[in-house]
């Protein structure tokens, strides 16, 4: 059976809920700190909320903004749909969106600097016009060629046009690349449009859902790409 990766030269990758996460989406974070701090919502109330904050930012913040910046837009965003008044509790949903992704990130620096030495890397996120100053702030940028910023491009995945903007920047055809998310609807659905490979990251062992393609490879760590590649 022939290898599956030759030929492979970039490896694409999503950013939150990918690298900042070991594959659970913002919302979902969001959601849980939320309820950790002693709010009592539920999806049905809170995901239009996020979504109305989450699209508000989007091209609304400074090219120079740092990820605190932007988790506190998105923050006081839901906490006005969800009419939560209390500054200290969004301060704190904020501060420990932060702090986590942070650690999750350092924690991926390695696997970055593995594949880096294999590959060319790329990121290709829905993102809201800073993807280049925060991966410059949380120290990963230096790992990658291309960064491909949904605001930046004016379009969102699983638009063909924002991972074709990738492969173009990098000069590589989709069956020389591989692209790597959390997402079902975005990452898999939009590499799949344009004919790239693609691996699906999700914490569930048994997911709920059967992955885009049936010979999708599928992992559960972000760690398990090196392995896999």
């Amino acid at each position: 059976m022939p290898n599956q990766d030759e030929g492979l030269s970039v490896v694409l990758l999503d950013f939150g809920g990918t690298l900042d996460a070991d594959g659970v989406a913002w919302k979902e974070r969001f959601f849980r700190l939320w309820h950790e701090e002693g709010e009592e919502i539920t999806h049905e109330r809170f995901d239009p909320a996020f979504y109305a904050a989450d699209d508000a930012v989007v091209g609304a913040v400074a090219a120079a903004a740092s990820l605190l910046e932007t988790v506190e837009r998105i923050v006081w965003g839901v906490a006005r749909g969800l009419n939560v008044k209390d500054p200290a509790v969004v301060r704190r949903v904020a501060d420990r969106f932060v702090q986590e992704a942070q650690a999750s990130l350092r924690a991926h620096t390695r696997l970055l600097s593995l594949l880096s030495s294999r590959y060319r890397l790329g990121i290709v996120s829905n993102f809201y016009g800073n993807l280049a100053a925060v991966c410059t702030e949380v120290e990963i940028g230096r790992y990658f060629t291309v960064l491909v910023d949904s605001a930046c491009v004016g379009c969102v995945k699983p638009d063909s046009r924002i991972f074709q903007a990738a492969l173009a920047g990098l000069n590589v055809k989709p069956d020389q690349a591989v692209f790597v998310g959390d997402s079902l609807s975005r990452d898999m659905v939009g590499a799949r449009g344009i004919g790239m490979p693609h691996i699906w990251l999700t914490p569930q062992t048994v997911p709920a859902e059967q992955p885009c393609c049936p010979d999708d490879r599928v992992i559960h760590r972000l760690e398990d790409l090196g392995r896999l590649l």
